[in-house]
C-alpha cells in the first residue's frame, strides 16, 4: 500500500510559478511510476507530467518548456515546477503513484486528494 498526499497549490497571478509536492509513504521499492495529474471544472482529468522507473520524463504538449517533474531517489517525493503560469493552467492538480507486486504483476494506483491551483489573469 501507498499513501499519497499533494501541497503546495494556491493562488498565483499569471506568469508566475509554483512548485507542487507530493509525500508518498508506504511500500516505495514497489512505485514504477509517478504522476502529476489535473483537472479543471467541467473537464476529465488529464495527465500533466509522469516520471518512470527509468527516471524518464513525458509531458502533455500544454506544458513542455514550462512544468518540471522530479523526485527524490527513493521516490518519497514528487514534485512539479510549473513557470509561467496563465489562467488555462487552473485546476486541481493529483499526485499519481502506480505499483508493482513483486512477481511482477499490476499493483494498483494510488491518488492524493488533490490541491487547488488558481492563476488569476
Amino acid at each position: 500500500q501507498v499513501q499519497v498526499a499533494e501541497s503546495g497549490g494556491g493562488l498565483v497571478q499569471s506568469g508566475g510559478s509554483l512548485r507542487l509536492s507530493c509525500a508518498v509513504s508506504g511500500t516505495l521499492r514497489s512505485i514504477i511510476v509517478m504522476a502529476w495529474y489535473r483537472q479543471a471544472p467541467g473537464r476529465q482529468r488529464a495527465l500533466v507530467a509522469d516520471i518512470i522507473q527509468t527516471g524518464a520524463t513525458s509531458y502533455a504538449d500544454s506544458v513542455k518548456g514550462r512544468f518540471t517533474i522530479s523526485r527524490e531517489s527513493n521516490k518519497s517525493k514528487l514534485y512539479l515546477q510549473m513557470n509561467s503560469l496563465t489562467p488555462d493552467d487552473t485546476a486541481v492538480y493529483y499526485c499519481q503513484v502506480v505499483t508493482r507486486r513483486p512477481g511482477g504483476d499490476f499493483g494498483g494506483t494510488f491518488w492524493g486528494r488533490g490541491t487547488q491551483v488558481t492563476v488569476s489573469s
